[in-house]
């Protein structure tokens, strides 16, 4: 009796380990399939926006010393692809989609809500995973005073250089509230695999200042928008939300969770009921890793937005 306890209490023990390997590999290695064909859509997007030009008029760029970029007033877009942004020092060369949620930081770095955009007067912030769904963060770490980041956006080509690199509290959104001058904001977590803090990179922009869009015609639309400040607060809000883990995912883990128990114990009792056993593993190995694949995806979102 002690045998068979041991026994089985080693079996489970082995099952874990292998599945937290696995889930490990998924993370890792699994979620940057994903993100290579999100990237690829996003970039194709992007670039069919730029093709198509602005669709807001040309006003005059406020000027910096030693720049002649023009730039145009654009609407930012409510969704997708919103910006090419280039690090060449750690070799990023990335699609900026709208949205700092899990889901979106699946595709992409996002641009967080309520902050200005690229190239724009203010603070534009930006979130992105640093180890997972293609890292694209990964080397944050290694920037220094001065490099340069370019962003292209439907409203010019617009070229920063990082002035500081901060590490603060998961709690602490004030990185992400407004400011005089026109900077960028990247957020990623800190230490790699860890979302214990939040490394922050702030780059100053060096060139011509993009117009902000005109206020709506609509005097009602303009009366019943929240102010701007509203709006940063929203952003922060929304941004120590998403990089919290979205709560809606735990019920689908614990189906799929169910579901790939019950797969692996219908697997385990043909291989005992028939003669031979490989038949029974050669049937059921390829259900189980595909519900495996969806219960991991679910387990997923309950982690931070960028780690």
């Amino acid at each position: 009796m002690v045998r068979r306890v041991v026994r089985g209490t080693g079996k489970t023990l082995i099952a874990a380990g292998v599945l937290l390997l696995l889930f490990v590999v998924y993370q890792l290695w699994g979620t940057g399939l994903a993100y290579d064909r999100a990237q690829k859509s996003l970039r194709s997007e992007f670039a069919t926006r730029l093709a198509a030009g602005p669709t807001a008029t040309t006003a005059p760029a406020a000027a910096v010393p030693g720049s002649s970029v023009p730039t145009t007033a654009v609407e930012p877009a409510p969704d997708g692809a919103v910006a090419l942004m280039k690090i060449p020092k750690i070799g990023v060369d990335q699609v900026i989609r709208e949205g700092v949620e899990v889901e979106d930081l699946k595709d992409g770095p996002g641009h967080y809500p309520g902050t200005a955009m690229p190239g724009e007067m203010g603070n534009a912030a930006v979130a992105g995973h640093r180890t997972t769904y293609g890292g694209p963060f990964n080397r944050l770490d290694e920037l220094d005073v001065g490099d340069p980041i370019e962003v292209t956006t439907l409203g010019g080509v617009f070229r920063y250089e990082v002035a500081e690199e901060i590490i603060v509290d998961p709690s602490e959104v004030s990185v992400l509230d407004d400011t005089p001058d026109g900077r960028l904001t990247l957020t990623t977590c800190n230490p790699k695999y860890s979302a214990a803090e939040r490394l922050i990179i702030v780059a100053k922009l060096t060139t011509p200042v993009a117009p902000t869009p005109d206020p709506p015609a609509d005097a009602t639309a303009a009366a019943t928008a929240p102010p701007p400040r509203a709006r940063l607060s929203l952003a922060a809000e929304e941004g120590r939300a998403g990089l919290s883990g979205v709560r809606a995912a735990r019920g689908p883990t614990v189906a799929w969770g169910i579901v790939a128990a019950s797969v692996w114990l219908a697997t385990w009792f043909l291989s005992h009921t028939w003669r031979r056993r490989w038949p029974a593993y050669l049937l059921g190995a390829p259900i189980f890793l595909a519900v495996l694949f969806m219960f991991f995806e679910n387990v997923a979102r309950l982690l931070p937005a960028n780690v």
